[in-house]
């Protein structure tokens, strides 16, 4: 056993490993994700380059390689060019070829074209970080074995497979696979977590399906985004400027008609406007209907629960069949449903001006209010409340 140049009890290298591996997990989610891929955040070029260089030195990974495949996959999500879609691909083979998969792509020269502009390309990017890719992680290893012989080749190789297990098999894969959904999102995305801290923030990936030029990612309070965190600290040096956040729709005092405030409210949150309707209209029918089922149906009625809310573009052929039956046998759940579908329509419609935006909103509330249905007259009056909550952004001019 070779012996370095520094020598830590146990749980000294456990404590190292975790640090060295939760920077590396830092420098993807703010560089690599939130500021090139999405161009939420602005970075100090001070951090920009720390993290630049670290992720070259513990990765290997090229900045616009990632970009481009990051951003191939937002726009093509669960899609046969999604290029990482455990829908498509199967969960085993994102999850544990993960990382080849992200290779295969960044190998496409198209995909850099379309996708990976605005990426560093400066000097020390084009003749260092890009042509020598391996150089950093074999520089990595040389240091970690002079500092603590053998146990740094460990610690190296735990380095060299987080970013493959964490943000390619975790991310990818559970991430559109398994977790618990804030937002009824066109795709499978899901938060494996609600406590991001492992893997920065990124456990939160439906939030950030929901809102992908996001800084923050966690919407809910009960929700940490630890990334977030390190923005704030960042922020607070000024060497870090948030750009983009996710509309954060508030409940003011009860109005008796829609202004052009509530009708931008609403649009800008459409998510969060859904996600509402879901909660306080939707569900709370569906068991008013249903409180008697025989309990041998349970498992029939959870997935019916969870069709009544799910985008109608990710519903399973007989979950459809399903639906359509249970729509046809309770006409309040047939008529929220509608209804739903028609506030989904407001946003997909082209308005000529402000006044016909407002018109189409105003039409929608008064004839909900008109159904009888006490839960959907509820939510009727409640949406003429909304506004929004003013950005709180730190500048760092």
């Amino acid at each position: 056993m070779i012996e370095g140049l520094v020598t830590l009890p146990w749980w000294g290298y456990v404590l190292l490993t975790l640090a060295l591996t939760h920077l590396t997990i830092i420098s993807v989610t703010l560089f690599l994700h939130r500021c090139q891929a999405h161009c939420a955040l602005a970075l100090h070029p001070v951090p920009a380059h720390l993290f630049r260089f670290w992720l070259w030195a513990t990765t290997g990974m090229i900045t616009k390689e990632w970009v481009a495949v990051h951003r191939k996959h937002h726009a093509n999500t669960e899609t046969a060019k999604d290029p990482h879609s455990p829908h498509v691909l199967g969960i085993g083979m994102v999850f544990w070829q993960g990382s080849e998969l992200y290779r295969a792509e960044a190998g496409n020269p198209e995909t850099l074209e379309n996708y990976g502009h605005g990426t560093p390309d400066d000097w020390i990017e084009r003749n260092l970080y890009t042509r020598f890719s391996y150089l950093g992680v074999l520089l990595t290893l040389t240091a970690n074995l002079c500092l603590f012989g053998t146990v740094g080749v460990i610690i190296w190789a735990v380095q060299m497979i987080w970013i493959p297990v964490t943000a390619a098999g975790v991310v990818n894969g559970f991430g559109h696979y398994l977790g618990y959904r804030n937002f009824e999102t066109p795709d499978g995305s899901t938060n494996v977590l609600n406590l991001g801290v492992i893997i920065g923030g990124e456990e939160l990936h439906n939030n950030h399906h929901a809102y992908p030029g996001s800084a923050k990612f966690s919407c809910k309070r009960w929700e940490v985004d630890a990334g977030w965190l390190y923005i704030q600290l960042l922020s607070f040096l000024h060497l870090a400027n948030v750009l983009r956040r996710a509309p954060e729709p508030m409940k003011g005092k009860s109005k008796d008609r829609i202004d052009l405030e509530t009708a931008r409210a609403i649009i800008s949150s459409k998510l969060h406007v859904m996600a509402d309707y879901a909660q306080h209209v939707t569900l709370p029918t569906f068991r008013e209907e249903w409180s008697g089922i025989d309990s041998r149906y349970n498992k029939l009625m959870r997935q019916m629960r969870t069709a009544l809310v799910r985008e109608h573009t990710r519903l399973k052929p007989q979950h459809r069949k399903h639906l359509q039956e249970l729509l046809q046998n309770s006409d309040a759940l047939h008529t929220v449903y509608e209804y739903r579908s028609r506030l989904q329509q407001l946003w997909s419609e082209t308005y000529a001006n402000h006044e016909r935006l407002i018109q189409a909103i105003t039409q929608w509330c008064r004839e909900a209010e008109a159904t009888g249905i006490g839960v959907l007259q509820v939510f009727a009056r409640n949406l003429k409340r909304y506004s929004l909550q003013p950005a709180r952004v730190r500048c760092t001019k």
